[in-house]
């Protein structure tokens, strides 16, 4: 969807906002036994680092091995395009949970003689709901906010 290098910035930069933030928002609830206005606040001031990390990891590096998987299995030219939008948010949700859930893991639990199956614990809570907000809500909003944005720079 995006055209420039510019316009991939700022859609990634949008992308990762939100799912990191809702994702944030998903965990502290858990840790605080429900969601609440306090996880909201939590959230936005405890998402930071992760947000960094996952922005280059998604710009830098996952982004590019998603559309290579999603190369293999689709011929784009041959079938819908939410298709292959939906190879590319599958691949990107299967990479990037599991490693920024063990970054997450280290960051807020430390290296710890748990951190194995507390990783795996987080792992397997975050993968589903990450999915399907990346499929059914997040991306779907992101990607109609970012075409509002460029609707001139798009169709030129």
């Amino acid at each position: 969807m995006p055209k420039t290098k510019f316009q991939s910035v700022v859609f990634s930069a949008m992308m990762v906002f939100a799912m990191v933030f809702c994702m944030t928002c998903y965990t502290v609830s858990f840790n605080l036994g429900g969601f609440s206005y306090k996880v909201l606040s939590i959230a936005i001031q405890e998402m930071w680092v992760e947000y960094v990390v996952v922005f280059l990891l998604i710009f830098f590096v996952i982004t590019k091995i998603a559309q290579k998987l999603t190369a293999r299995i689709i011929d784009r030219e041959a079938v819908p395009g939410f298709v292959s939008i939906l190879a590319m948010q599958t691949f990107t949700v299967a990479i990037i949970v599991p490693v920024i859930t063990l970054f997450a893991t280290f960051l807020h639990d430390g290296f710890t003689g748990l951190w194995f199956v507390q990783w795996i614990e987080l792992w397997v809570k975050c993968l589903p709901m990450a999915f399907f907000l990346q499929v059914l809500y997040v991306g779907p909003l992101v990607r109609l906010i970012f075409r509002t944005i460029f609707r001139n720079q798009n169709h030129c």
